[in-house]
């Protein structure tokens, strides 16, 4: 690492409440399940603590509730060495929570409930202004209003900041106003959703990336899960393959893909190197359960690294 860099995050902050199971009950029934796991999550918040273990200096803007789950999530930011300087507590509204169910193939299904995370505004973004500034890279998603991760965008083109977008959960957004961002990062459920293109094969993942290319957007990547990563831009796309692993709970795993992505961007290294670490970072978080403690320190990731770089550089 040749210097600590920066990474501003805007987004959401939740509490996941985790049910591991394969069954799912009926209407009026009550069924048990395997195990339970709370644990701190929302895009935001995990994007920003793996960019955090990941090796970063980190800041959140962010809005949290005035309840037990609120000033828990301030202390776990705290906790990860970020700075949370920025985000607020507010009256009257909830925390954002998550339940999410994961069957015993590891896969995952989420459903959000955004609270505070929808009262945040473009005052806030500007009242963080000098931490967004200093940043080498900002990271969005879509868990906050779009009218906020637009302002955003212009920020930091008017700025000069690399912008990471991923547009997470998939709404459909004004192209026209997401245009500016360095990177537009989806997943293939999202890219399909927002295009209309099954992403079934690379082939398909490439149709999908040429669709978003042409509505304007300069960077492209298509995070294909086990068959790894597309990368796009109007000159070329190259897939990046993924590292085999065994998973055991893909949530969070998007999130570690691109906070860990960010990371190595801003240490100068290139896409599709950035890429491939980025997809080993976040295959060794699906090996463990949860999502924030999930995420692998940096001084795990360089070891793994050094005994599996040889696999990217065969691939």
């Amino acid at each position: 690492m040749t210097h600590r860099p920066k990474i501003a995050v805007v987004g959401s902050a939740n509490v996941d409440l985790v049910t591991f199971t394969d069954a799912f009950p009926r209407p009026g029934e009550t069924i048990f399940a395997d195990k339970f796991h709370l644990g701190f999550g929302g895009k935001g918040a995990n994007q920003a603590v793996a960019a955090a273990r990941c090796g970063a200096e980190v800041g959140m803007v962010a809005n949290v509730g005035n309840d037990l789950f609120g000033s828990a999530s301030v202390k776990n930011f705290e906790a990860q060495g970020i700075d949370a300087g920025h985000v607020r507590i507010l009256d009257g509204v909830s925390t954002g929570v998550a339940p999410i169910f994961v069957d015993s193939s590891g896969q995952n299904r989420i459903v959000a409930i955004k609270g505070a995370n929808d009262r945040l505004s473009p005052a806030d973004v500007d009242a963080a202004a000098p931490l967004l500034r200093s940043a080498d890279a900002i990271l969005l998603q879509f868990e906050i209003p779009l009218a906020t991760v637009y302002h955003v965008i212009r920020f930091a083109k008017a700025n000069g900041v690399r912008c990471i977008l991923n547009p997470a959960p998939a709404l459909p957004p004004d192209f026209a106003a997401v245009t500016a961002a360095d990177y537009f990062l989806p997943n293939e459920t999202e890219a399909e959703a927002l295009t209309g293109i099954a992403v079934e094969t690379v082939d398909a993942a490439k149709q999908c990336a040429a669709s978003l290319l042409a509505r304007g957007l300069a960077r492209v990547v298509i995070t294909l899960g086990a068959r790894g990563s597309l990368l796009a831009t109007a000159q070329a796309m190259e897939l990046i393959p993924a590292f085999k692993v065994t998973p055991i709970d893909s949530t969070g795993a998007g999130d570690s893909f691109i906070g860990s992505f960010a990371v190595f961007l801003a240490e100068g290294l290139s896409d599709r190197e950035a890429l491939t670490r980025a997809s080993l970072y976040a295959g060794l978080s699906t090996t463990r359960v949860g999502t924030q403690g999930s995420f692998p320190t940096r001084q795990e990731f360089e070891r793994e690294w050094e005994n599996r770089k040889h696999e990217a550089h065969a691939a």
